[in-house]
């Protein structure tokens, strides 16, 4: 429970980063703690009390495997996510290097030309 509201909490403080933040650097940092937050809550959906890691070894049973294990989907998923966003965050950051080289300043109201 606790870990669910943490990730709530980091999801609300980096779309606000998103949201408010004027500066691409300080943006980009609220994408890579709403992602956090996203990871968290996925894990700790996928938790259950008193299940154990999804390792199959001499000390678990196939038979037994079903209602003592947690399921492995959420924890594949975030892994591919951490890995996803990490992706994500690094082209962020080179176009923010690019624009920063271009026009100077990282405010994103100095990009009125790239506006529809």
């Amino acid at each position: 429970m606790l870990v669910t509201l943490i990730g709530l909490l980091l999801i609300i403080i980096g779309l606000w980063g998103i949201l408010t933040k004027k500066n691409i650097i300080k943006m980009i940092l609220g994408f890579t703690i709403m992602d956090t937050g996203i990871h968290l809550l996925i894990v700790s959906i996928g938790y259950i009390k008193d299940k154990t890691a999804p390792i199959m070894d001499a000390t678990l049973s196939k038979a037994d495997a079903v209602s003592k294990v947690v399921d492995p989907v959420p924890s594949a998923l975030v892994l591919t996510a951490i890995v996803i966003g990490l992706a994500v965050t690094a082209l962020m950051l080179v176009y923010a290097v690019q624009m920063y080289k271009q026009k100077g300043s990282l405010n994103i109201e100095d990009y009125g030309d790239l506006k529809w």
